[in-house]
């Protein structure tokens, strides 16, 4: 078998070829941030210098596979109601957005239950501006999860773990 390395990537024979779940951290951090400054694009000067983001890579779907649920924060990704959370899923050296879902608030929580094969996921939110922080939850529909968080409140006790805290550190986007 002939091992060939090509901009950081291992090719091994005519088709395996390491997943972003399967690389070192650095590795995968590394392109997990590429992918986000192409997803986030070309934006002015002053959104660039705040953008950050916090991730958090989980098997959202019990299958050996790490899907990354990334909280964005900024001017550009953040109003009266919260910040924007992407689900994503490995594809290939990259990934592909499950979900988009604006106005969501930490932590964010993957729960032990579960929609369509996808772990369900809590966030904080709000109905309007005058209106208590609830729990919120976040099913998957079979393609994806709701663009923003419904009424549907969590009831009782949270089952499931914190996988982005209130805590978490934000790494700039574009440093």
């Amino acid at each position: 078998m002939v091992a060939v390395v090509v901009a950081g990537f291992i090719f091994l024979g005519a088709s395996c070829l390491a997943q972003p779940q399967d690389r070192p951290g650095a590795d995968r951090d590394n392109s997990l941030k590429h992918f986000l400054q192409s997803y986030v694009g070309v934006l002015p000067d002053e959104v660039v210098k705040d953008t950050r983001y916090s991730a958090a890579f989980v098997d959202l779907r019990d299958d050996g596979a790490k899907e990354v649920i990334v909280y964005l924060s900024g001017s550009a990704w953040c109003g009266t109601g919260g910040c924007t959370m992407l689900i994503l899923a490995p594809e290939g050296t990259s990934y592909k957005v499950v979900t988009k879902t604006t106005v969501t608030r930490l932590p964010i929580r993957m729960l032990a239950t579960k929609s369509n094969g996808w772990h369900d996921i809590s966030v904080v939110a709000r109905t309007n501006g005058v209106e208590p922080l609830y729990d919120s939850i976040l099913s998957f529909d079979g393609k994806t999860y709701p663009g923003s968080p419904p009424a549907r409140r969590l009831g009782g006790k949270v089952e499931g773990k914190i996988v982005i805290p209130v805590t978490a550190d934000d790494i700039p986007l574009y440093q």
